[in-house]
Order: structure tokens, then sequence, then C-alpha cells
């Protein structure tokens, strides 16, 4: 996969992956606290942790998924 964003993009998707990521773990400390005892919570701590490790890789390698489908995207 060719890179197709630049320095800044790549850092705002690497900060925007790993504040996700850490997002997902104070959600999953939550439900396993049972502040949030319904089961279906860990559908979203599972959304949370997926999308934030997909942030981080399209950071990491340089690479935007809706910029490869022909969006524009501003960083």
């Amino acid at each position: 996969m060719p890179c197709n964003i630049d320095r800044t993009g790549r850092t705002r998707r690497l900060a925007i992956g790993i504040a996700t990521l850490a997002a997902a773990v104070v959600l999953a400390m939550l439900v396993l606290a049972g502040v949030l005892d319904h089961p279906a919570w860990w559908i979203a701590v599972a959304g949370a942790a997926a999308g934030g490790a997909f942030c981080v890789v399209e950071g990491a390698i340089g690479w935007c998924a809706v910029r490869a489908m022909g969006f524009s995207t501003p960083w």
C-alpha cells in the first residue's frame, strides 16, 4: 500500500488511535467494576479497541483507508 498521508496526518491518526485505545481501556474497567453492568457494553469496548488499533496502524504505515476510497480528508 502506497503512503497517501503526510506527517501531520500520520501524527494525528496515531494520537487519535492512542486516545481511542485509552478510552477502550477505561470503558473496559467501568464494565469490569460493574458501573456499566449490561453485557452489551463489551461490544462498545471491542469496537473502540478495534477502531483505535486501526488508527494506530494507519498512522504507523502512513496509509488512510478513507483517502484510498477517493474521499478528501483535511489532514
